[in-house]
């Protein structure tokens, strides 16, 4: 069985990623990009789907050991993980190189003391765990081979072959390391470059550094946001700047339960918020490279805009389930693609045209196209804003009058108007103002519920949404309007857990819900954070930083977070880890830190 959700660390290339269990085994690794099918899938099955295991020898039917103490080298995604055993200590190093090649995962074993027996372990299943491929030696190189595909292994260590799996039995003392490494390759090809270990050890940890140095928030939350910061930069893709939602696929949303989906794409929303946090602390070139990214996936079409797309910017992400994984704790079914992408998010316009607002705000270098697409945004909605729409939750059941759809397409019509009025865009300037002001007044018409003094999550309904905690952050309103600290104490009555943390809206368990979908889910990470926000923004400063630091309490040990948070299991659930999670832990720590609410 998988481990626990968060008992995983990332590591990755900004290509693709893995993740390393406690005990030393990698449990998942999409080859040679984030959205290939997988060659280690024992995360959403068992061993039979692919994984490598390096660690202490341990009996046959005994369960691995876990490492003792794992940590992040510094300000880098290079995982050190230790073993105390009767026999010594060990340590094992993996990281991922950032590339202009071939893609690699390098494993270095390090002797620290005593004498320890060690194995590894390594059973490649190409397509998501359903493919044995050829294993066989060539110019005393191991490879696999299925297909399109290849993955080299290279060691020193001497190998053997057993049920279909290649193992290596060594033993290390203090100073010895012993290096192993896998390389993807097209299998028409040439083999790839020998791996240089230590070189490449060197030159990851040098590119992490320098990463890192340019970072401007230097607050109280430094190492929780630097962490975040540097998961953000791993899950974007570094050849076009696109940037993953998260490096997984049908990690529950509620154990055993159905709300499965596949996040290894670029949606827009998620995408956009990661840029507004990227350019709040400093990291210009990652919001250029996004901008270009995204004028490629719209090109001339803003009138089709998907509210997802690959990270090269394709269009076509087909959902379909493999039935031969049992998914992870036995939740399925397991998805591979997204058919929310052709959903219509009315409030997609409305962050995209906000990250484009911040970073002309900030000084990134005018690009006239972006302000084209920003103007062509707004007359598609000068047409559309007041038709129903799937909203920010993708639901799969009908389509409604989401209130924050209209708060969204609000702010894309308000940024095109602030982008007008600095002379840097033409537009029928007071056209669109009345259209700001008839959305406005829409909203406040009829979303709104005088009796109970709350926003609602849709036109004429009772339920309450946590997106409606964005309504003072985007300036829709002020913080101070009665109406705004009506809506946050009714989330904090209605959508609460027991432990303060926030659900997204009402589920309806064995029920279909609001979504269309039965089950429940945990609380939703980033509406926690959101709320956090809000609560500082009225001016509970300390109730919000109380509230910010129980949500730093449930990052694991290396500082991850998935997307929600099961307050009944007491662990994290979905797909992991989450950019959405880790964009509003970095928004927060900035909003506390500039308000004075922290402790000390």
């Amino acid at each position: 069985m998988a481990g626990r959700i968060e008992d995983y660390a990332l590591i990755g290339d900004m290509q693709t990623a893995a993740l390393v269990c406690r005990d030393g085994t990698v449990d998942w690794l999409c080859l040679p990009r984030f959205d290939s099918h997988a060659i280690f899938a024992g995360l959403l099955g068992t061993e039979e789907h692919g994984f490598w295991r390096i660690g202490p020898a341990h009996a046959s039917g005994d369960e691995p050991p876990t490492a003792a103490r794992r940590s992040y080298r510094g300000d880098s995604l290079i995982l050190e993980s230790e073993w105390d055993t009767p026999r010594g200590t060990v340590r094992v190093i993996d990281f991922m190189p950032p590339r202009d090649g071939a893609p690699q995962l390098i494993r270095i074993v390090e002797g620290v003391s005593g004498r320890v027996p060690m194995r590894s372990a390594l059973r490649m299943r190409f397509s998501y765990g359903r493919i044995v491929p050829w294993v066989h030696k060539h110019e005393g190189r191991t490879v696999a081979v299925a297909g399109p595909d290849s993955v080299w292994f290279d060691t020193e260590a001497e190998t053997y072959g057993k049920s279909l799996t290649t193992y290596a039995d060594f033993t290390v003392a203090p100073g010895d390391r012993i290096a192993f490494t896998i390389s993807w390759e097209p299998s028409h090809k040439e083999p790839p470059p020998l791996p240089e270990p230590e070189q490449s050890l060197e030159a990851t940890e040098d590119f992490w550094r320098e990463w890192v140095e340019h970072c401007t928030y230097h607050g109280p939350y430094r190492e929780a946001v630097i962490r975040s910061l540097i998961t953000l930069k791993a899950l974007t893709y570094g050849p076009t700047g696109g940037i993953v939602a998260a490096p997984t696929t049908s990690l529950p949303e509620e154990i055993g339960g159905v709300r499965n989906w596949d996040y290894r794409y670029t949606w827009l929303r998620d995408a956009a918020i990661t840029l507004s946090s990227l350019l709040r602390t400093g990291y210009r070139e990652e919001a250029r490279a996004w901008r270009e990214w995204l004028l490629r996936a719209v090109a001339g079409d803003p009138e089709n805009l998907q509210i997802m797309y690959g990270i090269a910017g394709e269009r076509e992400l087909g959902e379909a389930e493999l039935d031969w994984l049992p998914g992870y704790e036995d939740s399925g079914p397991v998805r591979v693609g997204n058919g929310a992408a052709h959903q219509l998010q009315l409030d997609v316009y409305g962050e995209v045209t906000e990250a484009l607002h911040l970073a002309h705000m900030t000084g990134l270098a005018r690009n006239d196209y972006a302000s084209l697409l920003q103007l062509k945004l707004i007359r598609y909605l000068e047409q559309h804003w007041d038709e129903p729409d799937e909203g920010i939750w993708e639901v799969r059941g009908p389509r409604r009058h989401f209130v924050h759809s209209k708060v969204m397409a609000w702010v894309a019509v308000d940024r095109t108007i602030k982008l007008i009025e600095s002379g840097d865009a033409d537009g029928p300037l007071e056209k669109w103002r009345e259209l700001r002001d008839d959305i406005h007044r829409d909203v406040c018409e009829r979303g709104y519920d005088k009796e109970r003094n709350t926003f609602t999550q849709s036109y004429g309904s009772k339920e309450l949404d946590a997106s409606l905690l964005l309504i003072p952050q985007m300036g829709f309103l002020p913080p101070d309007d009665k109406r705004v600290i009506g809506t946050i104490e009714a989330i904090q009555r209605e959508l609460s857990t027991s432990d303060g943390f926030i659900l997204r809206y009402p589920t309806s368990g064995d029920n279909e819900g609001v979504d269309g979908l039965p089950g429940d889910e945990g609380a939703f990470l980033a509406c926690s954070f959101w709320m956090a926000d809000d609560l500082a923004m009225i001016g509970r400063v300390d109730e919000a930083r109380k509230l910010f630091e129980k949500l730093l309490s449930l990052r694991n040990d290396l500082g991850l977070l998935a997307e929600e948070w099961d307050p009944r299991l007491q662990r994290q659930v979905g797909n992991f880890p989450q950019a959405f999670s880790h964009v509003p832990l970095i928004d927060t720590a900035l909003r506390l830190t500039a308000s004075g609410a922290y402790g000390g």
